[in-house]
């Protein structure tokens, strides 16, 4: 599909000498393949040695590779969730800052979906936590789909707008990451759909759009905290004018350096007319540059001494009813599920939202939380029927564990939602796909009762 006229025009003004390299790129519209390898249930080299996959290393990403096979989301790892397909340009942004990101940090991602990121920075944390956010129903979604599929435990995942999330945790945060609704000029090369949406209107709007955003996650941001800002969009409008913008208006924050890495594979920002901050400490990732779809990104950080911002407790509805309790009945059902099957160390802390029993820890929770740490399962007539996020988060914890090879019969059958034979106890196990926490099933006379979710099996 032809380029906008407007739009060439607009990135030549952007580009300069460039413009014709960036023209030749959208040539060839196939689109570069990339996955990372997620380490909350593997690492680098099983995988590599595991997958039988194709692999070429991204530079600036250390669990980051290029790939050339087709369908992979059939693949038995995929399914185990050993990997996330994922941009190379999405991919870059935390790549970019994750030196900056403790294992300790109170993160949040504020506009979440589909999860790339989320799940990028829950790679990185151990006893900090993620508060992942998604405003639109149908995308959430998604997000959670993903969260769980990618073993994820210390996040919470919420459902609202970026103001409501300021309003309830303030400065609660060291780390902020806002991957922005945009025009979508950086997906240009890859789908039709955001070269038809395109127009000047719709990059005016979401700029507008993206100051509300940005100033509700400086809220957010703790003083000595970060923000990192992205779009997968070029536009000036939307990327060194908005951030120059915010920081006319946020005198607290300023520009930090991101990793050599990705600078070398990526542009500096555009200083543009009437700037007041040097936009080239900006990074702009070009199809023309490396293999990969558009991006910008800039890493902002909070002073030391920033303004703090404490929500103010807000009066009880007496109207509203109350959040349901776990009886004493419950808990009891719950402990002893865990004493039978699992192996964890620590007090178990439960709550309840639903009917659904969340392993919740220490982790913040809000009146829009779809799930807040690790979804348990559902307690029936005096007995727990476990979730699936229970054995992909956990899978490793569990006393019984079937191991399969991802290039087995056996393997596929119990994707495919078939029983399969099991040399063990009976029991709940989790089903573990070279390493990586599968699913669960229930062992009944060296037999496993299949629980892998309907709706994520293999098609026979």
């Amino acid at each position: 599909m032809a380029l906008p006229e407007k739009f060439k025009e607009r990135m030549k003004d952007i580009l300069k000498d460039d413009y014709d390299s960036f023209i030749a790129s959208f040539e060839d519209r196939s689109a570069v393949r990339a996955l990372r390898v997620n380490t909350l249930k593997t690492d680098k080299d099983t995988f590599r040695d595991k997958a039988g996959l194709d692999l070429s290393p991204l530079p600036f990403s250390e669990n980051g590779f290029i790939f050339n096979e087709e369908k992979v989301g059939g693949h038995p790892l995929h399914h185990a969730g050993a990997f996330y397909v994922q941009d190379p340009g999405a991919m870059c942004s935390v790549a970019a800052v994750s030196h900056y990101i403790r294992p300790d940090m109170r993160v949040l991602d504020l506009c979440a979906a589909p999860g790339g990121k989320s799940t990028q920075i829950a790679s990185l944390l151990k006893d900090g936590y993620l508060v992942s956010n998604e405003i639109d129903r149908s995308r959430c979604r998604i997000l959670r789909s993903n969260l769980e599929r990618m073993g994820v435990s210390r996040c919470t995942l919420t459902n609202t707008d970026s103001s409501d999330i300021a309003d309830t945790f303030g400065t609660a945060f060291d780390f902020v990451v806002v991957d922005a609704p945009c025009s979508g000029e950086g997906m240009m090369r890859k789908y039709d759909e955001a070269v038809e949406e395109w127009s000047e209107e719709n990059v005016k709007m979401c700029a507008e759009r993206q100051k509300e955003i940005l100033d509700n996650a400086a809220r957010c941001t703790s003083p000595d905290g970060y923000l990192l800002y992205s779009t997968c969009t070029f536009s000036l409008e939307e990327n060194e004018m908005t951030v120059d913008a915010f920081l006319s208006r946020h005198p607290d924050f300023t520009i930090v350096p991101v990793s050599e890495s990705v600078v070398a594979v990526t542009a500096d920002g555009i200083d543009f007319e009437g700037a007041h901050f040097n936009m080239k400490e900006c990074r702009r990732f070009y199809p023309h540059i490396s293999p990969g779809e558009g991006q910008f990104l800039c890493l902002m950080k909070k002073s030391a001494d920033g303004e703090e911002y404490i929500p103010k407790k807000k009066k009880k509805d007496k109207g509203k009813t109350p959040s349901p309790a776990l009886s004493k009945d419950d808990i009891r059902i719950l402990e002893k599920f865990f004493k039978d099957n699992l192996t964890v160390e620590g007090e178990l802390v439960f709550s309840l939202m639903g009917d659904t029993v969340m392993l919740t820890e220490d982790l913040p929770t809000h009146k829009a939380a779809v799930f807040c740490g690790v979804p348990v399962g559902t307690i029936v007539k005096g007995r727990l029927e476990p979730h699936h996020h229970l054995f992909s988060a956990m899978g490793k914890q569990f006393k019984r564990q079937i191991r399969l090879e991802s290039t087995s019969d056996d393997a596929i059958a119990y994707l495919q939602g078939q029983v399969i034979d099991a040399q063990c106890e009976n029991g709940w196990c989790a089903v573990l796909i070279d390493g990586c926490p599968a699913g669960g099933g229930k062992v009944v006379d060296g037999k496993v009762k299949n629980h892998y979710p309907k709706g994520l099996r293999l098609i026979k």
